[in-house]
């Protein structure tokens, strides 16, 4: 069985391959989703941690891992941080 991978920048689970982000030569890159990553580079490179949590919290909420904003906040403020793109040296 296969370990699910997560985005390294969102934490979204990448189940299938057309979640996955795409290299600039076209192939499937095996860190970030096709939301953060396409074309060899990030949809938004400027994007800070606390603005990654504000884009994440209301589909954390939505598809009911936490009840409410709030909580999806402080949820992805101790998951996020851990993940390749956001951690620091």
């Amino acid at each position: 069985m296969e370990i699910e991978k997560y985005c390294q920048s969102c934490g979204m689970p990448m189940s299938e391959d057309d979640l996955f982000g795409k290299n600039a030569d076209g192939s499937k890159n095996e860190e970030y989703c096709c939301y953060c990553y396409t074309d060899g580079a990030f949809y938004n490179p400027n994007e800070t941690l606390e603005g990654m949590i504000e884009v994440c919290a209301p589909h954390v909420v939505e598809a009911g891992f936490c009840p409410d904003m709030d909580s999806a906040r402080k949820m992805l403020g101790e998951f996020l941080p851990q993940l390749k793109r956001w951690k620091t040296a």
